[in-house]
């Protein structure tokens, strides 16, 4: 398996720090709101390359934090708390706030079908750790005490900027943060804040105050999978400075390496634009469903893009998704009605199991995965309009694309069930009526069903045996 690495800049073979094991962390949500669909592409995207891995035998140990508290409306240590400005808006305690959206966080990722984690570590139950942390580089002198505030000190860090390219000089240079006078640098970060008026706090040996927002993924992450893993995702908004200072704070502390493999995923874009509150375009799980789409189409969608890529949504790409879904589940229940000759498709499956592999090997090539999918379709349409897919051949289709919906976890197996695209009944009753036009010579009407079918995604083919029917 090939992995685009964001620390090396290329494509680098992954193999696993333990044999037949990974470590994976995924940066969760800070519960203070509903999520945008943005924020759950990098969870699919997570979830797709855990399944990947499980796909290849892999046995997958994945964290993903749950933050609630410390994560500041500035990346220079200043603005509000993200979770306690809702909670002073919604006049309610912040962690009810916190297990409100939470328990949604939940519910939604349940709905898109992803694997949950192993381990779901909340920020505030591990505060005890996170201070442990901060007195390990005090006590190596990479982190100082000012104004009752800790800070990582950058200049005790010469490799920082590894991951984002922003090194400490470039930074200086630029002055692009806010200057808190009582930092020795600019842009050294904050591991512990003190302030009064803040509504969370905790004692620690220097004061009370609350963790920055860089140090909760460091401790989970080495107290739930050790001192070095071999991924990390997120989105690519948090390469710089969140995964940056992630990266210096560890491995000050440990003098190991953090991560071996980094991936980050590009933005989901609205119309072409930028996603966001300001402009009225942040669509929730919610809003999707109040659309009346379904949620395996959200979930088709958001995986359909390579995530080195930015996506573009728009609602009728949204209704494409839909489209080949259905296109997708008349396929299955086109095979479970199969019944004719027996064909031998032991090279077919092989050749698209190995294209649906090959292509995800490839850094997640989805693309490559998905039209592997259509193809193999295409080609066992072709063999139903011959008449030559058995009850035998019917059942080796439909596990193979279990194995397929295995990774996607798009498709529905359900025997009975009513789509959103073309009726199997439906078609049978306009065959029907085709006959009886053609069989009166009313071209002009038989030709109509046709033509009105193939728009539909369905393609006839008129044997001596009857008219036989595929999706194209």
């Amino acid at each position: 398996m090939l992995l685009y690495n964001s620390l090396t800049k290329r494509k680098e073979e992954f193999i696993p720090l333990q044999k037949g094991k990974v470590t994976m962390y995924n940066c969760g949500p800070t519960v203070y709101g509903q999520p945008s669909i943005g924020n759950y592409r990098s969870f699919l995207v997570a979830d797709l390359l855990k399944r990947y891995l499980q796909y290849q035998g892999y046995q997958v140990n994945q964290v993903m934090n749950i933050t609630d508290v410390g994560h500041l409306e500035n990346d220079s240590d200043t603005g509000e708390d993200k979770l306690e400005k809702k909670a002073r808006q919604e006049k309610k305690e912040p962690l009810e706030i916190a297990r409100l959206y939470e328990e949604s966080f939940h519910r939604d990722i349940k709905k898109l079908n992803i694997i949950p984690a192993e381990v779901y570590p909340r920020a505030t139950e591990h505060i005890q750790d996170m201070i442990d942390l901060v007195q390990l580089l005090l006590d190596k002198g990479i982190a100082y005490e000012a104004g009752g505030s800790i800070y990582f000190d950058l200049t005790r860090f010469p490799e920082y900027g590894k991951l984002s390219g922003n090194t400490l000089e470039d930074l200086i240079a630029g002055k692009r943060v806010e200057i808190k006078k009582e930092k020795r640098n600019p842009f050294d970060f904050a591991l512990w804040i003190h302030n009064p008026d803040h509504l969370m706090q905790w004692e620690a040996p220097w004061g009370k105050g609350y963790p920055g927002w860089h140090l909760e993924c460091s401790v989970m992450s080495i107290k739930y999978l050790g001192e070095t893993i071999d991924i990390h995702t997120g989105g690519e908004d948090n390469k710089f400075p969140h995964h940056e200072c992630e990266i210096a704070q560890s491995e000050a502390a440990t003098g190991k390496q953090f991560v071996r493999f980094w991936l980050h995923i590009k933005h989901l874009l609205v119309n072409g634009g930028k996603m966001s509150k300001s402009l009225g375009n942040t669509y929730t799980i919610a809003d999707i469903e109040a659309k009346g789409f379904s949620l395996r189409a959200l979930r088709y969608f958001l995986i359909s893009g390579h995530y080195r890529q930015n996506l573009n949504f728009t609602f009728d790409a949204l209704e494409a998704a839909e489209k080949a879904l259905a296109k997708i589940q008349n396929f299955l229940e086109l095979i479970r009605k199969s019944d004719n000759q027996h064909a031998d498709l032991n090279e077919l499956i092989e050749q698209a199991k190995e294209k649906f592999r090959d292509s995800l090997g490839d850094d997640l090539n989805i693309s490559g995965a998905l039209a592997a999918v259509f193809d193999f379709m295409r080609k066992i349409n072709t063999l139903i309009s011959d008449g030559k897919i058995s009850r035998k051949n019917s059942e080796e289709i439909i596990t193979l694309m279990r194995k397929f919906d295995s990774i996607l976890a798009v498709m529905d197996f359900t025997e009975e069930r009513e789509t959103k695209g073309v009726e199997t009944e439906l078609i049978q009753l306009l065959l029907s009526y085709r006959s009886e036009f053609k069989a009166s010579k009313n071209w002009q009407m038989a030709d109509r069903i046709r033509d009105d079918l193939k728009k539909m995604g369905i393609h006839l083919k008129d044997t001596p045996d009857g008219t036989i029917w595929s999706i194209e």
